[in-house]
């Protein structure tokens, strides 16, 4: 019997192992979360921006129905209703379409799948038309009833496993993952998504599931499907939605077997540095040795649509769209920096914490305005086209799998460092200017600095460094200047 276990659980792991891998096109890298967008809009943004810039993923909104809420909010998206595939952004017809093209332009798309829960208390109407009565919990729509949820009681103790697993979150009608019934709605949900073409899924409240239940469902899911370019046998990357900054009784580490996590330590910690708490010397040993989760289980982030509101984890220490100058150098890092799978957020502008997404008419979302410097207005914030943030992905994918080498700090807030020798970037934190000679590692010549300008053609439109025959170059970043980061790499040689 004891053997048997044994085979079993390897069996387990190996199917498991496969889920980790983020199924990107080769030489890509970055993923962005494309927050409330329209399918239609993603798609055209697959073809026009992110395939040609090298981003190699998208985070969609969820796409299943939810329940219409007074104001539109953003959270209405996370109240399902039913599995079909109508929302605000757009029914299955259109989703479809946008996953083929983007799919075609080597952008693969990762679904936000919400299967914790249905709607609470006065979720009674859909974005595709189903009715529901969440307070008998009845969810004719999947179909759902009161033999397919646990019992009515709210989450208070988070010391309690049991209570937070089993319990309600914020009256959310809490389905019980453990039940057949619901592991085969589920699945078909997640297969039907897996057929269309989508790369990948972020668990949303996975912290609230069984590990064992989400192993069982993850398990089941069917291979990829070959016609949208995956290899043959290919899984579903998988990244748990799992808040674990410590002191609570549900760890990361339960969910880091079958998937990735979303490790919010990453987004707290890296907030904390570039906010000036800690100092940017204590990074020459970012990862693990700061508790965040290995490097293939990690899916980092500066912030997302939950923390950049004060919901989650991160309080007044995340660093958002709104304190611009320090949220470009905590992208770079994380962008410039090989630990975990980044993804960068791309948001809607808020005053209100629950406020929804830019519409015409208080109910259709209004698609994104592109001004002719690629930045975005009409609402939408598009961190992704800002120039710091997307070339710095062209720099990830240009160093590739390069060791970081010639750390220097000041002791304080001013460090550099290499990627192999291919790629250079240097941040000033501290209150004057940051004016060394450093060593680059790259080949002599003369590059294009990509966070004040762009290489075009054989010119640049920002700073430029030249390095030297012995691999040093004089590198200036003012302290007043709009950016605290300098980055260069081969492939903007002029």
């Amino acid at each position: 019997m004891f053997l048997a276990r044994i085979i079993v659980c390897l069996g387990f792991l190996a199917l498991a192992t496969a889920q980790f891998d983020t199924n990107y096109a080769s030489g890509r890298s970055g993923m962005v979360h494309l927050f409330e967008w329209k399918w239609d809009d993603i798609a055209a943004e697959c073809e026009n921006f992110l395939g040609p810039n090298g981003f190699a993923g998208v985070q969609v909104s969820p796409v299943n129905e939810n329940a219409v809420k007074d104001s539109r909010p953003w959270w209405e998206r996370y109240q399902p209703i039913s599995y079909k595939l109508v929302t605000r952004s757009g029914n299955e017809e259109q989703f479809a379409s946008m996953v083929r093209r983007c799919n075609n332009a080597g952008v693969r798309i990762y679904v936000d799948v919400v299967f914790n829960h249905m709607a609470a208390d006065g979720g009674t109407y859909g974005t595709g038309g189903s009715t529901a009565n969440p307070s008998s919990k009845s969810f004719p729509g999947v179909p759902y009833s009161s033999l397919d949820f646990n019992p009515t009681c709210g989450i208070n103790n988070y010391n309690d496993a049991n209570e937070v697993r089993n319990c309600e979150l914020v009256g959310l009608r809490d389905l019980n993952q453990g039940n057949s019934y619901v592991q085969d709605k589920v699945v078909e949900f997640l297969d039907h998504l897996i057929d269309l073409g989508v790369a990948g899924f972020r668990v949303d409240a996975a912290k609230h599931m069984w590990p064992a239940d989400l192993g069982v469902i993850y398990g089941r899911l069917k291979n990829l499907n070959t016609d949208h370019g995956f290899a043959s046998g290919a899984k579903a990357y998988i990244v748990q939605e799992v808040i674990d900054m410590g002191g609570e009784a549900i760890s990361k580490s339960e969910y880091t077997g079958m998937g990735a996590i979303t490790e919010f330590r990453h987004s707290d910690s890296i907030g904390k540095v570039f906010r000036g708490k800690d100092q940017l010397r204590y990074l020459t040993n970012w990862g693990t040795a700061w508790g965040f989760a290995a490097s293939d289980r990690s899916l980092v982030f500066v912030d997302n649509h939950d923390n950049q509101r004060g919901h989650g984890a991160g309080g007044a220490d995340v660093l958002t769209y709104k304190v611009a100058k320090q949220y470009k150098m905590a992208s770079a890092f994380m962008l410039a920096h090989p630990f975990g799978t980044p993804r960068v957020m791309s948001s809607f502008s808020f005053s209100d914490t629950d406020q929804g997404p830019p519409t015409t008419d208080g109910h259709n979302i209004a698609s994104p305005i592109f001004n002719s410097d690629n930045s975005c207005s009409g609402g939408w914030v598009c961190e992704h086209r800002w120039r710091q943030i997307n070339n710095m992905v062209a720099f990830r994918n240009t160093v590739g799998s390069d060791d970081i080498q010639n750390w220097w700090d000041n002791g304080s807030n001013q460090i550099s460092f290499s990627r192999g020798s291919k790629g250079f970037v240097a941040f000033n934190n501290d209150n004057y200017d940051l004016n060394s000679s450093l060593q680059t590692g790259l080949p002599a010549g003369t590059y294009c600095d990509v966070i004040s300008g762009s290489k075009i053609g054989s010119s640049c439109s920002g700073k430029t460094v030249t390095v030297g025959s012995d691999g040093r170059a004089s590198i200036y970043v003012g302290s007043s200047e709009e950016d605290g980061v300098l980055a260069i790499h081969v492939n903007a040689k002029l």
